[in-house]
């Protein structure tokens, strides 16, 4: 499906922007959306909610094979984004810190990784695919037309987690989130399996001192430019 459907991949850490700028471009271009994180945090979620151990490789295969989950792409009036796991929305549940934590750890397990590999793929569909993730350039659209690691400085990707955290009411400390977030950029980009590094031929694009706009007005030049829209 990757060779006949556009596809953008949109890879790099938390708090880099990504996950605004590729709801923003689907919902432009009318695309459809793969939040891959997202994959991860609801594989680490069901395993909380089924009793099912982190370090369970075998089991925590199985529950990403069958995850029940459905992804709203809303509609920016009526209908808000969401991601549904088993019939109950979950998209403040799976922000949780222990939850990206969790994420991170599995998504260093092959057997998971292979799991929800097709499953990835399967998003490829007309008129195509807006795709956010980690190794999204990488491993699960290599032949990807556009490719796109978004970046930022860890201070400023965790002051905009600790806004965003305040914004929903939850008490959080800045310098344990930084600290997260640090220890969570050396483990996914040292993990054996599928590190996160940006494909050789992706556009890297430092979002530090950019707005979301500006970030989103970049990503649709270079899909200009690769006659992608």
């Amino acid at each position: 499906m990757e060779n006949s459907v556009p596809v953008v991949t949109i890879d790099g850490p938390g708090g880099s922007g990504k996950g605004t700028v590729c709801g923003l471009l689907a919902r432009e271009l009318g695309w459809h959306l793969l939040d891959s994180g997202a994959l991860y945090r609801l594989t680490a979620l069901a395993a909380i909610n089924h009793g099912v151990s982190l370090d369970d490789e075998a089991s925590l295969e199985v529950l990403a094979a069958h995850l029940d989950v459905q992804f709203v792409a809303g509609d920016g009036d009526q209908v808000p984004p969401g991601i549904i796991l088993e019939g109950e929305p979950v998209e403040k549940a799976i922000r949780q810190e222990e939850i990206g934590l969790g994420a991170s750890k599995i998504a260093a397990l092959p057997a998971v990784r292979s799991a929800l590999l097709s499953r990835q793929q399967a998003f490829a569909e007309l008129p195509g695919l807006v795709a956010d993730g980690r190794d999204m350039g990488t491993v699960v659209f290599p032949n990807a037309p556009v490719k796109i690691f978004l970046t930022a400085s860890a201070e400023e990707r965790a002051k905009r987690r600790f806004i965003q955290l305040q914004e929903q009411g939850v008490d959080v400390s800045l310098d344990r989130l930084l600290e997260d977030i640090i220890r969570r950029d050396e483990q996914d980009a040292n993990r054996a399996v599928a590190p996160m590094i940006p494909a050789d031929d992706a556009i890297v694009l430092d979002s530090t001192k950019l707005t979301i706009q500006e970030v989103l007005a970049r990503v649709l030049e270079e899909m200009r430019k690769k006659a992608v829209i």
